[in-house]
């Protein structure tokens, strides 16, 4: 059985227009594997979930993907868990994302107060050369960990490619989050580095962290220099704290050369991330470096439709899986747009500003977002034309028919509204969008490229297509399964 979608009940809200098939990523995918330009995603995904290894092979050399892919793609295909993709495979994530060196931006940021600063591909990757080479001094090597208690702004990008560069693990939390989150999470994982900041913007008001800080340092012993990046104060006061010095004091010795990137295998520690911590402490997850990022170019080119250039914004915190997936766009070719602070301040608006300003091409965010700005009567459309704006994703929650139309109607009427859903422990969607088809109200478009998807009763077996409902499974491996 596979994910195919039968003829909806449901309204047609919006139709991918011939032009913007024709330029697709997913259309030019299917040309290269031998389909003709009017295959449709039902007989796509059938023949990805049928042949597993090929699908993943063409996409590695259709994405361009480096490293060394090896000889053999897929074995025990037919183990879940067990199946090992790319078992002979040397990659390196952030090689993959740093592989642009010009003066195009790389990365555009603003925070609540409107302040913006723009870093160039170039500029990225010198302050990663910087940044890890006082890791390397700071002891950090292969299998390390590197934690992140830091907004969503560029330093953390830059921490976690600096991190995984040398093949360390990285990890990241929120500084919403209080100190016993902090220490339940990264008490866990014997970090050596700490990045932090001094504080944060959330609604208008200054946030300290450094005040956390100074409990959550003393109950992580393993930590051995902690890295404080100003943030909403240019001088902060840490000379209290011990082994911590500034972002800028920990670059200082150093200058920029091409950064070093340790090969990996396939399957090699990338991210630890957690679960909710709803039932009990939360509970690590760790996901690779090839799964990550093959999973990640997949559902970016395929099924987002991201090219070089495009400018994408995902709405979200570093203690949500969505900053992991934002940030591997880099590997596309795209422009980041990071953002921190409250969506609402000053006003409803705030990210269509942000949005409109700089010809943002995909906007992420959740359901409750979308549900919060219909709830304020905010028409965003009367505001901001947003001409470059091709695609909306929502998750976190389900999108209810009604929000679907709130989107066509107030946002933007000619825009491909994506519904996603997946999760912390496939760090990417199960089932989302694709920009060849039509997208009908209230309606998921289909399970992902290479995701053989199903719903099962309580016997445990399948449900067929449009007869009732059921819980999720996944019924064959995929490269982003946790390791």
């Amino acid at each position: 059985m596979t994910v195919a979608s039968p003829p909806s009940l449901n309204q047609i809200l919006w139709t991918p227009s011939d032009s913007r098939k024709a330029s697709s990523h997913i259309l030019a995918f299917a040309k290269r594997i031998g389909f003709p330009s009017t295959v449709d995603y039902t007989t796509l995904h059938t023949w990805s979930i049928e042949n597993l290894e090929e699908f993943w092979s063409e996409f590695w050399d259709y994405a361009g993907i480096m490293g060394d892919k090896g000889d053999v793609h897929l074995i025990d295909s037919d183990k879940m868990p067990g199946a090992k993709f790319f078992p002979d495979a040397k990659i390196n994530w952030a090689e993959n994302l740093l592989k642009r060196r010009d003066d195009a931006i790389a990365i555009i940021f603003r925070d609540e107060k409107a302040r913006e600063r723009q870093i160039s591909f170039k500029e990225l990757a010198d302050t990663v050369s910087r940044l890890q080479q006082a890791l390397v001094a700071a002891g950090v090597g292969k299998g390390d960990r590197v934690a992140g208690y830091m907004p969503n702004i560029p330093e953390t990008l830059m921490g976690a490619l600096a991190a995984a560069s040398l093949g360390a693990i990285w990890c990241s939390a929120s500084p919403d989050f209080g100190v016993q989150g902090v220490v339940d999470r990264f008490g866990q994982i014997d970090a050596k580095v700490l990045i932090t900041v001094d504080s944060y913007f959330y609604n208008g008001k200054v946030v300290d962290v450094l005040t956390k800080l100074a409990e959550v340092q003393p109950r992580l012993p393993s930590v051995q220099l902690t890295i404080v990046v100003p943030f909403a104060n240019d001088n902060p006061e840490i000379s209290h704290f011990k082994n911590t010095v500034t972002f800028q004091q920990a670059l200082a010795s150093f200058t920029p050369v091409n950064p070093t990137f340790e090969r990996l295998p396939f399957n090699h520690p990338l991210f630890i991330m957690f679960s909710s911590g709803t039932t009990g402490a939360p509970k690590c997850i760790v996901h690779g470096h090839g799964g990550t990022l093959l999973q990640h170019m997949k559902e970016h080119q395929l099924h987002c439709d991201i090219h070089a250039g495009d400018k994408v914004f995902y709405f979200t915190t570093c203690g949500w899986m969505m900053w992991n997936w934002q940030i591997s766009a880099l590997a596309s070719g795209a422009t980041l747009m990071l953002y921190d602070g409250s969506p609402f301040y000053p006003d409803s608006y705030a990210l269509w500003d942000y949005t409109s300003k700089h010809d943002c091409m995909l906007f992420g965010t959740g359901a409750k977002y979308i549900d919060a700005l219909k709830a304020n009567g905010s028409v965003v459309k009367d505001k901001y034309t947003m001409p470059h704006l091709k695609i909306i994703t929502s998750t976190g929650s389900p999108l209810v028919h009604e929000s679907f139309d709130y989107v066509y109607e107030t946002i933007k009427k000619d825009v491909h509204l994506a519904s996603i859903s997946g999760g912390t422990d496939i760090v990417s969607c199960f089932v989302l969008g694709n920009p060849i088809s039509p997208v009908y109200r209230g309606e998921i478009q289909g399970a992902g490229l290479g995701f053989a998807v199903e719903a099962y009763d309580d016997n445990g077996k399948p449900i067929a297509v449009g007869a009732g409902s059921g819980e999720l499974v996944c019924t064959k491996p995929f490269p982003s399964m946790p390791v």
